[in-house]
């Protein structure tokens, strides 16, 4: 604890744990182990040599192997082939997420430095696809699914393969009872206003909210 005096808070709960951690000092037991100020004086990282293997000592399994099919997931497998194997129209979108480079999530919409400038929200098309449904770059689209519909401008760019569309998540601040002055000003658009509220994927549980088949159009 004497040692450990002139740190506080987070910092000497970190202190603590590297010193006592696999490549720690020890509390001055090994000259060469790690402490939080080794860390601060190398702010670039330190070399801890090549790494150890620890298999198979680590695993926990019942067959002491890397199992990398459970057998939940081999079940799955044949449900997973007829939705491969079940093809869309040539024409038809499919519609995925994406994060942006300046924000995480909704967390920095509602900081001015990192919104300004210009729309971050949009939906990305690509160039065959454009040409094909009349869109024009930063022209307003309508894009609609069976679950819902939503208006935004298009970005014509060839980062999204034909066939496929992209709109950023984290976005629709406009919602009801949603208090974020800055964020409001550029509210953008909710995606998961697309996506169907009945449909889980059936091993996580999660919400499916990327590849459901969408219809773009320029808006009215």
């Amino acid at each position: 604890m004497k040692t450990l005096a002139a740190r506080r808070g987070p910092e000497r709960i970190l202190d603590l744990m590297l010193r006592t951690g696999p490549y720690g000092d020890g509390f001055d037991a090994d000259a060469d182990g790690l402490t939080l100020d080794v860390l601060e004086e190398h702010p670039h990282g330190v070399d801890l040599g090549p790494l150890q293997p620890r298999v198979p000592e680590v695993l926990r399994t019942p067959s002491g192997r890397i199992e990398l099919v459970p057998e939940p997931c081999r079940q799955d497998v044949t449900r997973l082939r007829e939705a491969l194997e079940r093809r869309v129209a040539d024409d038809a979108l499919v519609l995925v997420g994406r994060r942006d480079l300046r924000s995480n999530n909704s967390w920095m919409h509602n900081i001015n430095v990192l919104v300004k400038g210009k729309t971050r929200c949009t939906v990305h098309v690509h160039p065959e696809d454009a040409r094909r449904l009349g869109v024009v770059d930063g022209a307003d689209v309508s894009v609609r699914s069976e679950a819902g519909a939503v208006v935004l401008a298009a970005e014509v760019t060839d980062a999204v393969m034909p066939g496929v569309v992209s709109i950023p998540h984290g976005w629709g601040h406009d919602a009801e009872g949603a208090r974020l002055g800055t964020a409001g000003r550029r509210p953008g658009v909710n995606s998961n206003l697309l996506a169907r509220s009945d449909l889980f994927d059936p091993l996580s549980g999660n919400a499916v909210l990327n590849g459901f088949p969408v219809e773009l159009a320029p808006a009215r």
